[in-house]
């Protein structure tokens, strides 16, 4: 299966964005693969601790004709593998167990300036999409999207376009919507202490972990949890942390035995 290489749709010379909403794109017959490194070969490395998704990407470029080099599932073993193998293409996720994914791609980007790297993540985050332009990378895929838009991307990544999805290109750029505004104000009625709480419960910290965490009373965490609630207009604790994450009020934080981030489920209601 080839790539298929997709059509700009809006947006400034060199930045090609998705079509309307997040998952759709204008598509046309893919002529063949661009030639890079030796003899023409796209080497790709995948960085992700999600094994099952990386698989997945690993199968779907292997088909499309890119050879994938390896998959790292540490910021620090990808930086080694990508000093070790200068593949053409390296795909990050953002929420790495060790190290930002941002950081990696910094690193990676400065020691090998002609590498293309892409943030794959389940962030829909307008501020990390801002801040992954700003260190050079040159697309930006969340984890939703199909496979053929996936293919697009890569395909005009690797043609020199950069690639975010529209809506969140949009939001980089300072347009807010009425919802990211309420969400802004949200979070400006939070005290430090407040955040300080909230981000403790993303790591699915219970009362009693927080209470020792922050040196005072679990009554006083209660207080904490209870405004925090009232203040983001939430019916739980973990309702409240999945709106900070989505809306960028605190940042993902890994759960205290090395889990992923507690976006679901797992943030204690003790």
């Amino acid at each position: 299966m080839a790539i298929t290489e997709s059509r700009p749709v809006t947006g400034r010379k060199g930045v090609r964005r998705a079509g309307k909403g997040t998952n759709e794109t204008e598509a046309a017959p893919a002529p063949a693969a661009p030639a890079y490194g030796a003899a023409g070969e796209v080497t790709a490395l995948i960085v992700d601790d999600h094994q099952l998704f990386a698989d997945v990407m690993r199968a779907t470029l292997e088909e499309a004709g890119i050879t994938v080099l390896d998959v790292a599932l540490t910021s620090e073993q990808g930086l080694k593998r990508a000093r070790r193998e200068r593949p053409t293409l390296v795909l990050v996720d953002l929420g790495l167990p060790d190290e930002s994914g941002l950081a990696l791609g910094r690193k990676i980007l400065e020691e090998s300036p002609e590498t293309r790297v892409v943030a794959v993540t389940a962030l829909h985050d307008s501020s990390a999409v801002a801040e992954a332009l700003r260190l050079g990378f040159q697309g930006y895929v969340t984890k939703a999207t199909p496979v053929r838009q996936f293919l697009t991307t890569i395909s005009a990544v690797l043609e020199g376009q950069v690639v975010v999805p529209k809506t969140l290109a949009r939001r980089a750029a300072g347009a807010r919507t009425q919802r990211e505004r309420q969400a802004a104000f949200l979070a400006g009625q939070l005290t430090p202490r407040e955040k300080e709480v909230l981000t403790a419960l993303s790591r699915g910290a219970n009362t009693g972990d927080i209470a020792r965490e922050l040196s005072v009373s679990p009554n006083t965490v209660r207080t904490h949890a209870q405004s925090i609630l009232i203040k983001l207009q939430a019916h739980s604790r973990l309702e409240a942390v999945a709106y900070a994450i989505r809306h960028g009020i605190i940042r993902p934080q890994a759960s205290s035995d090395g889990d992923r981030p507690a976006t679901g489920g797992t943030v204690s209601t003790r």
